[in-house]
């Protein structure tokens, strides 16, 4: 289930802090984060951020088709190895 409407989206105040900083410099910095739960605002398109997954820290560069997601959606936690039954018919 969704957030209510009328809450708005969630975004983590530290972002916005860390966002501005980055503009200011110029400079193309990846911005470290360890919130998976904030949603994408449009203040963020073109700036790179470094999602935490909870092992590595993927590189995230969001683009305006990623507005209103959330970060966790864009750094995997899981990896996928493939079925082990597969493997096996594929040696034949």
């Amino acid at each position: 289930m969704g957030r209510s409407v009328w809450k708005g989206p969630f975004v983590d105040g530290y972002l916005f802090d860390k966002a501005d900083k980055a503009r200011a410099s110029g400079r193309n910095e990846i911005i470290k984060i360890w919130t998976r739960r904030s949603t994408i605002m449009p203040d963020f398109v073109g700036l790179t951020f470094a999602v935490y997954n909870g092992h590595k820290f993927l590189p995230v560069y969001v683009t305006e088709n990623m507005v209103g997601h959330k970060f966790g959606e864009f750094s995997p936690t899981r990896t996928y190895y493939g079925h082990g039954a597969d493997k096996k018919s594929k040696r034949k």
